[in-house]
């Protein structure tokens, strides 16, 4: 009864990366990382066919937007560092759900006053994973304009030296839970947590080692420079070789959303549409 439906989400995003996190050195890019003072929003929508009772498939397009910011936390390291950046998330997600837990009961066919009937059930609980591909483009604020930060090669990306040069798309990994209850015949309300890993260190433009700043003054420019190392304090810290970022962990995005369902299985009957029953007309 409910085997095919779309579905609305909206809600809260976190980046778990190398940059932000709360007032201590990082810790692997997990969930206890999390900064919350760089919350952002995002939403999108999706399809579910659901080819088993405790089976489901969906479909998702997803925009989201993602923030970190050094000077959000009070850990010296990081608060000396001051690197930031926001890039945009367009991902596209197809995730197989396990139905873990079912309360659904269809109810009584008619409302007839005075007369208590069985109420429609449609609690479902359930897990997800899956694979996913996203667009993203580091940006950063320099002289109070948002400048890309891919071109800028902070790391020497493809320069003599340099770490690897990055795209704009790449492949996660969602895992997640959700719980959704019916608020009428064809509607359903619900939470939803999605943590997705990602296969690149580079959502947030930081991955590697401070790369020479005379090269990249020469090969890029003056914004790639301050770019690379816009240090406020403890610069000795900083310096051409040192650790810059963590590449022994990819980055990772979660996502936090209320997501509302409808289901289009069956399509709701018009008010005084003919029924014909037994060989006979109804009104």
């Amino acid at each position: 009864m409910n085997k095919h439906e779309v579905f609305f989400a909206v809600g809260p995003t976190f980046f778990l990366g190398d940059l932000g996190g709360l007032n201590k050195e990082g810790t692997q890019k997990s969930i206890v990382d999390l900064d919350f003072s760089s919350t952002r929003i995002g939403g999108g929508l999706g399809y579910r066919f659901r080819f088993h009772p405790r089976w489901a498939t969906s479909t998702q397009l997803y925009f989201a937007l993602v923030d970190g910011k050094d000077s959000n936390t009070d850990e010296i390291i990081r608060r000396s560092r001051n690197l930031s950046f926001r890039s945009p998330i367009l991902e596209l997600s197809q995730r197989l759900e396990l139905i873990i837990l079912a309360n659904e009961k269809v109810g009584a066919r008619y409302n007839i006053r005075g007369l208590k009937g069985m109420r429609p059930r449609a609690d479902v609980l359930y897990v997800f994973s899956g694979i996913s591909g996203f667009y993203y483009n580091p940006q950063t604020q320099i002289n109070g304009k948002w400048t890309n930060l891919r071109p800028l090669r902070t790391e020497g990306q493809g320069l003599p030296g340099g770490a690897d040069e990055y795209g704009m798309f790449s492949l996660a990994i969602p895992f997640g839970v959700g719980f959704k209850f019916g608020i009428g015949q064809f509607w359903r309300l619900g939470m939803e947590i999605s943590y997705n890993k990602t296969f690149t260190d580079y959502i947030d433009d930081v991955s590697t080692v401070y790369y020479s700043p005379s090269t990249l003054a020469s090969e890029v420019g003056s914004d790639a420079v301050y770019a690379a190392n816009p240090a406020i304090e403890n610069h000795s810290w900083f310096g051409e070789g040192m650790q810059r970022g963590n590449s022994e962990d990819k980055d990772a995005y979660l996502f936090a959303n209320i997501v509302l369902t409808r289901n289009i299985t069956y399509p709701k009957p018009k008010r005084g549409s003919r029924v014909k029953w037994k060989g006979r007309t109804k009104f």
